[in-house]
């Protein structure tokens, strides 16, 4: 999980940049705020942060917010051939914790997430 003291390292990509772009490329075309914050904890487990994403977001058009529901509007998602970057070595996935070999990462404008597995790679973008 991602650390969430001793402050940001000057090389880490901003959270908010980061989790904003993430939702730019979310593939499905409704969550739940649930399920969007659990995505969202790839990258912090900060509340704070992590409504400061969705305030950004949805500010900059990026996803329209009901209730309990949010729509990506951009319609942009990761092409897993350009954006997916693979690296073996050893490696814990950012969503579920579990030791892998295989780390996937995606790599936005904003920076790059991850590692994770080959499953939670898919999860975490909307496309499983």
């Amino acid at each position: 999980m991602p650390a969430e003291s001793g402050g940001p390292d000057p090389g880490d990509p901003d959270p908010v940049e980061l989790g904003v772009a993430l939702l730019a490329h979310c593939e499905d075309p409704a969550l739940s705020v649930a399920e969007a914050v659990d995505r969202l904890e790839t990258i912090t487990t900060d509340p704070r942060v992590t409504r400061e994403i969705l305030e950004t977001a949805e500010a900059d058009g990026i996803i329209e917010r009901e209730e309990t529901t949010i729509e990506p509007v951009g319609g942009n998602y990761v092409n897993f051939e350009r954006q997916i970057i693979v690296r073996d070595g050893e490696f814990t996935c950012q969503r579920c914790g579990a030791e892998i070999s295989t780390g996937h990462f995606v790599n936005f404008d904003a920076g790059e997430l991850g590692p994770f597995g080959s499953s939670c790679i898919r999860k975490v973008t909307g496309r499983e």
